[in-house]
């Protein structure tokens, strides 16, 4: 199944409105947006891949609509995915979104050297 191109577009518009280094980038059957050269969301079917503070991982799990992030049959802890049927405005976007771009400052990039 693709991912939802609307969810991809929303979550673009508030990712480029405060950051430039936005790289688009197709993995794991949907849609990564890289900030900075470091994973930070994604739009993988009908729900929204967070990267996000391993610290702060046991609270947001709480949420509606959030679950562990179970790709490879092992769960990633700092990793969640969100279901867009919790995303209905832009506000409730903005908060997963939010909460990744300020762990996008202090983690570390993946990006293999030269």
């Amino acid at each position: 199944m693709p991912f939802n191109e609307m969810l991809a577009n929303r979550t673009r518009v508030i990712i480029t409105q405060t950051h430039s280094k936005v790289e688009e980038k197709r993995m794991f059957g949907g849609l990564c947006f890289m900030v900075n050269d470091k994973m930070c969301v994604g739009v993988e079917k009908d729900r929204l891949m967070v990267r996000l503070n391993p610290e702060v991982y046991d609270t947001v799990l709480k949420n509606k609509g959030c679950q562990p992030m179970d790709f490879t049959g092992r769960i990633m802890k700092g990793y969640v995915f969100v279901d867009i049927n919790v995303l209905t405005t832009k506000k409730k976007l903005e908060f997963w979104i939010n909460l990744a771009l300020e762990f996008n400052k202090v983690a570390k990039s993946s990006k293999r050297k030269k």
